[in-house]
C-alpha cells in the first residue's frame, strides 16, 4: 500500500533520488587522489591502502541484494532513510578515525549503508515520474553512478589539498540532511501487501564465498599468505561458501539468482565481460594516483585533475548512446568499446618518469570513450534475449558483477605491485656492486649516499611494477574480448 506524494514534492523527490545516486557513487572514489594524506595521518601502510576502497564497495554489494526483502519487510522510506542516516554515521566515523582499522571500519559502514541506495533511488524515480520518461531513467541512473565515480577523484585531490582530507566526508553531509528530509516530507511510505520470499542461505553462502576471497587477496600479502593460519581460514570459507551455493543452485527449487539466468548465452557471456570492464574501471584510478603523487611528486590537485579528461569522456559517451537507434546490432560497439579500453591500457605501458601529463590525459582519455562505449552496449547485449520476468534479478546480478569486478580488481593489482616491486628491486640492487664503474668512479658510497641510492632504485622499481598491473588490465581485457563474439544477435527493442 502507498500514498500519493506531497503536493509539489515530485521535484524533490527526484532531486533527493538523483543526489543519492550520486553520492553513494563519488565516495567510491574521492579518497582516491587524498590518500596521502589519509596514509600520513593514520600511519597506513602502503598495502592497506587498497582496503579503502575494497572495504566500501564490497560491503554495499553485500548488502544490495537484501534491498528488496528490506524494502518489503519494514517499508521503502523506512529503510531508505535508515540508509541515509547510516551512510552520515559513516562519514564522521570516517572524520573521526585515528587508526587504519578504525578508518576501515567507518569505510564499512558507509559502504554497507550505501548499497540499498541505488537500487531503491531507480524504483522511486520509476514511481514517481511518468512512464513516458520510464524509459531514460535507467540511462540517467547509469551516467549519474559513472559521473560519481569520474568526478570523485577530482573533487576529493581539490578539497584535501586546500581544506585537509577530512573535508572529503564533510563534502557528503549537506547531502545526506537534504536527501533525508526530503525524503521525509515528500516520500509515501510503500509496502507491498505480501513480501516475496528471500533466498536467505542462497545470499549468505555467495556473500562468504567472495568474503572469504576479497579478504584472502587483502590480507595475503601481510600475512606471507599460507604461511598464515588466518590466509588458510578465509581461503577455505570462500571455497567453502562457494561450493554450497554451487551445489544450493542446482539443487533448490528457487533462490535469489535464478536458474534462467545462468541459461541465456547473451547474459551469462555479458555479466563476464561487464566484471572485467568493472575489473578496469576503478583500478585504473587506484593506479594512476598513486603512480602521479608518489613517482612523479605532482601535487594532489593536479593529480586529482588529471583524471577529469577519462571522466568527461566517459559520462558524454554514454549519455551520446543513449540516442543510438535501437536497430544497430549493439555487438558492434561492444567491440569497438572494448578495442578502445585495450588500446588505451596499451598506452599506458609506455609511462615513463620523463613523461608530462599530456600522457595521462591521452589514456585517459581513450579508455573513458572505450569504457563509455562497452558499458551501455553490454547492458543492451545481456537483456536483449532474457525473459522479461528475470530482468529485475538479472538487473542486480549485473551491476554486482562491475562491483565485484572493481573490488577484486583493486587487490589484484595491489597484491601485483608489491611483490613485482620486490622483484624488480631485487634485479636492479643486485647489480649495484663496487665493481661496477659508476659506482667506482665516486668512490665510496656513504650512508645517506647508500639511502639516496636504495631510494632511487626503489622508485624505479615501483614505476616498473605499476606499469605492469596496466598490462595486467590489458590482458584480462584481452582474455574476455573474444567472448563477443559468441554473443547471439540481439532481438529488435520492443
Amino acid at each position: 500500500m502507498s500514498a500519493a506524494p506531497a503536493p509539489g514534492g515530485h521535484r524533490a523527490i527526484t532531486v533527493a533520488a538523483l543526489m543519492a545516486t550520486y553520492m553513494q557513487a563519488v565516495n567510491i572514489s574521492l579518497p582516491n587522489a587524498a590518500l596521502p594524506y589519509i596514509q600520513g595521518t593514520l600511519s597506513m601502510a602502503d598495502d592497506e591502502i587498497g582496503w579503502v576502497f575494497t572495504a566500501y564497495m564490497a560491503a554495499s554489494a553485500g548488502t544490495m541484494p537484501l534491498t528488496r526483502r528490506l524494502a518489503g519487510r519494514y517499508g521503502r522510506k523506512a529503510v531508505y532513510q535508515f540508509s541515509i542516516a547510516a551512510f552520515a554515521l559513516g562519514l564522521v566515523l570516517d572524520m573521526g578515525a585515528t587508526t587504519p582499522v578504525q578508518f576501515v571500519l567507518a569505510r564499512i559502514v558507509q559502504g554497507a549503508a550505501s548499497g540499498p541506495l541505488a537500487p531503491l533511488s531507480v524504483a522511486i524515480l520509476l514511481d514517481v515520474l511518468p512512464p513516458a520518461r520510464h524509459a531514460r531513467i535507467n540511462l540517467v541512473a547509469a551516467v549519474t553512478v559513472l559521473f560519481g565515480i569520474s568526478t570523485g577523484a577530482s573533487i576529493g585531490g581539490w578539497l584535501s589539498e586546500y581544506h585537509g582530507w577530512h573535508s572529503i566526508f564533510y563534502f557528503s553531509l549537506p547531502m545526506t540532511g537534504f536527501i533525508f528530509l526530503a525524503m521525509a516530507l515528500s516520500l509515501p511510505e510503500k509496502k507491498p501487501a505480501q513480501n516475496a520470499p528471500f533466498d536467505f542461505f542462497g545470499w549468505a553462502t555467495f556473500s562468504l564465498g567472495l568474503t572469504g576471497l576479497q579478504m584472502l587477496l587483502d590480507r595475503g600479502e601481510r600475512l606471507e599468505w599460507f604461511a598464515s593460519a588466518e590466509i588458510w581460514a578465509e581461503a577455505l570459507a570462500s571455497v567453502l561458501g562457494f561450493y554450497l551455493f554451487v551445489v544450493h543452485v542446482l539443487t533448490a527449487e528457487s533462490h535469489f539468482l535464478h536458474k534462467a539466468l545462468f541459461k541465456d548465452r547473451n547474459f551469462v557471456l555479458s555479466t563476464v565481460m561487464y566484471f572485467a570492464l568493472g575489473f578496469v574501471l576503478l583500478p585504473t584510478l587506484a593506479l594512476t594516483s598513486p603512480m602521479l603523487e608518489a613517482l612523479l611528486n605532482y601535487p594532489v590537485d593536479t593529480t586529482g585533475y588529471m583524471t577529469i579528461p577519462r571522466g568527461v569522456a566517459l559520462v558524454g559517451t554514454l549519455v551520446l548512446m543513449g540516442f543510438v537507434p535501437a536497430r544497430i546490432d549493439s555487438r558492434l560497439f561492444v567491440i569497438g568499446g572494448m578495442a578502445l579500453v585495450v588500446y588505451a591500457n596499451w598506452r599506458m605501458l609506455g609511462y615513463s618518469p620523463a613523461m608530462d601529463w599530456r600522457a595521462v590525459a591521452a589514456a585517459g582519455l581513450l579508455q573513458g570513450v572505450g569504457l563509455g562505449i562497452a558499458l551501455p552496449a553490454l547492458g543492451k547485449a545481456a537483456f536483449a534475449t532474457l525473459d522479461p520476468q528475470f530482468r529485475p534479478e538479472g538487473t542486480a546480478l549485473f551491476n554486482l558483477s562491475r562491483l565485484y569486478g572493481s573490488t577484486i580488481g583493486i587487490a589484484v593489482v595491489q597484491v601485483f605491485f608489491y611483490n613485482n616491486t620486490q622483484a624488480v628491486h631485487l634485479a636492479l640492487a643486485k647489480n649495484l656492486t663496487p665493481y661496477r664503474t659508476a659506482a667506482h668512479i665516486t668512490g665510496a658510497i656513504t650512508q645517506p649516499g647508500l639511502a639516496a641510492l636504495n631510494e632511487a632504485v626503489t622508485g624505479q622499481a615501483a614505476f616498473v611494477a605499476v606499469i605492469d598491473q596496466f598490462k595486467i588490465l590489458m590482458i584480462a581485457m584481452l582474455i574476455v574480448s573474444p567472448l563477443v563474439l559468441v554473443l547471439r544477435k540481439p532481438r529488435p527493442a520492443n
